[in-house]
């Protein structure tokens, strides 16, 4: 993973590696295209009764489509942890100085583009206690906003990498931008933080 002066990964290289997980989630959905075009999933057998080769599907086609797949998931899940570490230590980067200085994730000191919304908050949670209530629009969530996501994974891997730490937050709150720290941590109910987190465009139906 390419690194900035400060020894840690550059915003650069946490991109590229997002590009190229998006690229294997492609890919992944195609081979799973093939094997819905045969009506048969990961695990059927692809022979028959007699142990003969099924005539109702592309033999040849399917034992290919599973084999990607499962190779596509081993490099997806060690992607899935390179973006990981590298979003918590660019984080770590941001908190220990304070927010300046640190050139491998500038912040967008202006902007207010959300990246996610909150639909639900449990009573007496960390996200309670850090003052996120529903609809709150997050505009910031550590050191993820919206020059680096790619999917609400990048704001989990966050908070499963912060426990016991602050956490900043940027939340639009009826056009107003006010800044909270949250903190993730076990609590009496479930999760980490204990909200609900979707995007932006999601609509209750």
């Amino acid at each position: 993973m390419e690194e900035d002066f400060h020894g840690g990964p550059s915003r650069e290289s946490i991109l590229m590696l997002m590009d190229r997980r998006s690229a294997i989630e492609r890919e992944i959905d195609a081979m799973r295209q093939i094997l819905q075009s045969n009506n048969i999933d990961m695990k059927e057998p692809l022979v028959d009764a007699d142990g003969f080769p099924r005539q109702d599907i592309d033999v040849y086609q399917v034992r290919l489509a599973r084999h990607r797949i499962i190779c596509l998931m081993n490099d997806h899940k060690a992607l899935m942890r390179q973006i990981e570490q590298g979003l918590v230590t660019i984080h770590s980067q941001i908190r220990e100085s304070g927010g300046a200085g640190v050139s491998a994730a500038p912040r967008r000191r202006e902007s207010s583009t959300p990246i996610a919304r909150v639909n639900f908050v449990s009573p007496d949670s960390p996200a309670e206690r850090a003052g996120l209530v529903a609809d709150d629009l997050i505009v910031e969530f550590g050191s993820v906003n919206s020059d680096n996501i790619k999917t609400l994974q990048d704001v989990a891997a966050v908070v499963k990498h912060s426990v016991g730490r602050s956490i900043n937050l940027r939340v639009l709150r009826e056009d107003r931008l006010l800044s909270l720290t949250l903190t993730p941590g076990t609590w009496s109910g479930r999760g980490l933080i204990g909200c609900n987190i979707v995007p932006v465009d999601f609509v209750e139906r």
